[in-house]
């Protein structure tokens, strides 16, 4: 059976360019999904709209009465609408290539039901009043979706043969190591950072920060704890990053050597803004400006896992578990 998709395929094509434009946007968007959340929390404007999907029980879109609450609740459903359409562009370009490209299309789609599955928990978001409980699962299913477009970013340059991983020839000589060293690091980086990312959800859900100025519940937690389990956990990975970054050898790791440095510089940066917020009552500002790091933390520690699993993979460095050339400047095994 032919979908209109297939027709269109079997009549157009779209340059590999637009792939990677594409999947590049729906990152853009992911990540503007978190940022517009968090500004509907710290404006407390959770429930500028009374109901879900209408606005109220009598229309879909904010009254005048309603304030700019309202509209600022409203203007991050509308949002939800442009990352269909963001996803909807992925999908297609990803069609319309003339070379296969199955790992986009299931991105792709992925995001796309993942979009669905972050509306309908909003929705129950605000018939629960705001539960911190749901609101967590809400920013936790934006974070899956921002997860669904860096893969498909990472595949849009490996389906179209441009490796955006490709490494310039390097010296490699210091310690030894082996792929599944490597990846054992580069998993554990990303499952403590996840975690780090979890826990950063209960912090939020004990703060003050509710979402909406009526008496919303909190999280049973202690607040102060609960940071400094999290910061502990920001020091792990920090730790994790380091110790990755000293076996990857230059020799086909180079793009992700470079990834890495990039990753804990990010991560430094965002310790520091959740420092100072912490030391200055959470500040709106500073919130908005944590939850942007937190989505660029987690994009970061997936472009070095998935740089890592392609070059481990043979497309940049030594197939198999063959020994890796020595990563420069170390002596000792790690």
């Amino acid at each position: 059976m032919r979908t209109p998709l297939s027709w269109l395929a079997g009549r157009y094509s779209l340059g590999a360019r637009s792939v990677r434009a594409a999947a590049l946007g729906s990152v853009i968007a992911s990540i503007a999904i978190i940022v517009t959340g968090g500004i509907v929390r710290v404006t407390g404007s959770g429930l500028g709209c009374t109901d879900w999907p209408m606005c109220t029980g009598e229309t879909l879109a904010p009254t005048a009465e309603m304030g700019v609450h309202g509209a600022i609740e409203f203007g991050n459903r509308l949002l939800t609408g442009a990352l269909c359409a963001v996803v909807g562009w992925v999908v297609i370009t990803a069609r319309l290539q003339e070379k296969p490209m199955p790992a986009v299309l299931r991105g792709g789609w992925a995001q796309f039901w993942i979009v669905v599955l972050n509306a309908i928990v909003g929705g129950v978001t605000v018939w629960m009043r705001l539960s911190p409980y749901i609101v967590a699962a809400h920013f936790l299913a934006a974070t899956l979706l921002l997860t669904a477009a860096v893969y498909t970013w990472h595949a849009a340059y490996a389906d179209t043969g441009v490796d955006a991983d490709a490494d310039a020839d390097g010296a490699g000589h210091g310690a030894p190591g082996s792929v599944a060293r490597i990846r054992s690091l580069s998993g554990a980086l990303v499952a403590v950072t996840a975690l780090l990312v979890v826990v950063g959800t209960l912090a939020t859900g004990s703060g003050p920060h509710a979402g909406d100025s009526s008496d919303v519940a909190r999280m049973p937690f202690d607040w102060t704890a609960v940071t400094v389990v999290h910061g502990v956990l920001a020091g792990a990975v920090l730790v994790l990053a380091g110790a990755l970054l000293s076996v990857l050898p230059e020799d086909g790791f180079g793009a992700a050597r470079r990834k890495a440095v990039v990753f804990a510089a990010v991560l430094l940066g965002q310790g520091l803004v959740g420092l100072v917020q912490s030391l200055t009552a959470l500040p709106s500002l500073l919130v908005m400006l944590h939850l942007l790091g937190s989505a660029l933390v987690w994009t970061g520690v997936l472009q070095v896992h998935f740089t890592v699993r392609s070059a481990c993979s043979g497309r940049g460095g030594p197939p198999g578990g063959a020994p890796l050339p020595r990563a420069r400047g170390a002596s000792t095994y790690v």
